[in-house]
């Protein structure tokens, strides 16, 4: 499953990305996030490795977030792998003019086991969860 997203913030791209870059601020836009954890690497860098965690209802979902490629202010990837999931992320930043930022979000899933037939039942539920943490990053922002 693959999809691509986009959201204007109302900041500069420069403020945006310090807020985004910043993994304290995470549990502000990021529902659930019950921990996020440095594992090695060089917080942040290429091939830098985090544990988060995530309370969903009464479950609670491990993954480890792998940073792939980073060239702030213009680009973050990264691959985030839990039960029955690997998800790759692409978000890029443009400015818009120098009060806004567009965020553009592309994304790659590969389910298994039941997480699978959740993609397959109702594969709008993950879109609809990362356009979620999309605005509630930019309402976030906006008020920091």
């Amino acid at each position: 499953m693959k999809y691509s997203l986009q959201i204007d913030i109302a900041l500069p791209r420069e403020r945006m990305i310090e807020l985004f870059d910043n993994p304290d601020n995470m549990a502000c836009w990021q529902p659930g996030l019950v921990s996020y954890e440095h594992l090695s690497g060089e917080p942040g860098q290429v091939d830098a490795k985090a544990k988060l965690v995530y309370k969903m209802g009464n479950r609670d979902i491990e993954m480890i977030e792998t940073v792939t490629h980073r060239n702030l202010p213009d680009e973050f990837f990264g691959t985030y792998d839990a039960k029955g999931c690997w998800n790759y992320i692409e978000n890029r930043f443009s400015e818009i003019d120098e009060n806004n930022t567009r965020w553009d979000f592309y994304t790659e899933f590969e389910l298994s086991g039941f997480m699978k037939i959740m993609g397959w039942i109702m594969p709008g539920s993950f879109k609809k969860q990362s356009f979620k943490f999309m605005k509630l990053f930019k309402e976030f922002a906006e008020k920091a």
